[in-house]
């Protein structure tokens, strides 16, 4: 028998995508509903490659509902799989369990939720598949819970769902860890992961894939995101196919500024890299970061002048497209390793002086005063002091490598 199903997870539906509500209110409405729009296309999908199961291997919510609506939207949306004979088997993971409302949903006779306290087998005998998997019981689960999953049932599809971080992942909190070995011996064949947001096929035979999240969250998140959609002939995967679902796209282009003489070759670098990072988003909204580095002239110009020049690549971008946005240009540039041609005197002096502005807490005191002033500003989850550390460890250094810069330029 010949039949497809879904891999998705991490669907956090309803999660804000951090770095662009704050840009403003028409900007915060188009990106607000990201998330459900993503998971309508994974019904969509479902539905126009008729597939018989979707498997969600956790953190189908994003912890706390700030709104009734989240869970309904779910419940809503089961109701046209149901009508075209789509089977939903998901676990909850570790942000699902930080909400005391996942478990409680009134789902559909078309939607299995795997119990929390020991692991569950749940067989589809119009496909011949054994789902087999659990939730988390609790935010944190330590174990190795993939110890106690059940044997392969004989004569079935084995399908593996957990969520886990395998054996670590930065960034991510070390959940139901497992090897990759002990998966691949385990007997099923396929195991559908969740927890991590990037896509990842760690095993081959069998395949042991982390098909990572809907949609991205935040620059943290870029490239393609979605689902992985399987075809199963007689017990055997002879298709892994990973298909985007996401309708906001984050994206990092990093641009040397070496070579760069004047602002508009840098304007001219600029544009280019975001019309090919556009035109590679296949049509949907692009959050761009743009980090500028490398050693050279401009360096002095853009630390001096970055407000003015951020908002000219807002500019430039609204001219590329109504939906390619500057998530935020970052200034990584140094200045020219080559001798300065600043008179010896003057930057002897110039070093001095900001040397004893740092020692006598001149500096600190004005970083301090400035983080209190634009600490009120700062969008949600921004670690204010991690800032003020950074700018007091380097502040006398770069204010020390601006002003010679300047000088120079001033003199040229």
């Amino acid at each position: 028998m010949r039949f497809r199903f879904i891999h998705a997870a991490d669907l956090h539906l309803d999660s804000p995508l951090l770095g662009l509500s704050q840009k403003s209110p028409e900007f915060a409405a188009r990106v607000e509903h990201a998330s459900r729009q993503a998971f309508d296309n994974l019904v969509s999908l479902a539905i126009d490659e008729d597939c018989k199961l979707i498997v969600i291997a956790g953190d189908l919510f994003d912890g706390n509902w700030r709104d009734y609506r989240t869970g309904q939207f779910f419940v809503d949306r089961m109701r046209p799989l149901r009508e075209r004979g789509v089977r939903i088997v998901m676990i909850l993971g570790n942000h699902d369990a930080a909400n005391p409302f996942a478990g409680r949903l009134e789902l559909s006779d078309n939607v299995t939720l795997l119990p929390s306290n020991r692991p569950h087998t749940i067989e589809i005998d119009e496909i011949g598949v054994a789902v087999h998997g659990r939730s988390f019981p609790r935010r944190e689960v330590l174990e190795n819970i993939a110890l106690d999953y059940p044997k392969p049932l004989p004569g079935r599809f084995n399908i593996g769902l957990l969520h886990t971080a395998g054996t670590g992942r930065e960034g991510h909190d070390n959940y139901a860890p497992c090897s990759v070995e002990q998966l691949a011996n385990h007997g099923y064949d396929y195991w559908a992961l969740g927890h991590i947001h990037a896509r990842e096929v760690l095993s081959t035979a069998p395949p042991i894939v982390f098909s990572g999240n809907l949609q991205g969250r935040s620059i943290k998140e870029t490239g393609a995101k979605g689902a992985t959609l399987v075809t199963v002939d007689h017990h055997e995967i002879v298709a892994l196919e990973h298909r985007p679902l996401d309708v906001v796209r984050f994206g990092v282009e990093s641009i040397d500024v070496s070579g760069l003489t004047d602002r508009d070759a840098l304007f001219a670098a600029i544009r280019a890299r975001a019309e090919s990072a556009y035109g590679a988003a296949e049509g949907r909204a692009l959050a761009l970061r743009v980090a500028l580095y490398g050693q050279g002239l401009l360096h002095a110009e853009i630390a001096a002048k970055a407000q003015p020049i951020r908002e000219e690549v807002e500019t430039l971008f609204a001219s590329i497209a109504a939906d390619l946005w500057l998530e935020k240009l970052v200034d990584r540039t140094e200045p020219s390793q080559r001798p300065l041609s600043v008179d010896p005197t003057v930057a002897g002096g110039l070093a001095a002086a900001i040397a004893e502005l740092a020692a006598n807490g001149w500096l600190e005191a004005r970083l301090a005063a400035k983080l209190a002033e634009i600490r009120p500003k700062l969008p949600a989850g921004a670690r204010a002091e991690d800032l003020f550390d950074q700018l007091q460890q380097s502040g006398a250094a770069k204010a020390r490598a601006l002003a010679l810069a300047l000088i120079e330029q001033g003199q040229s």
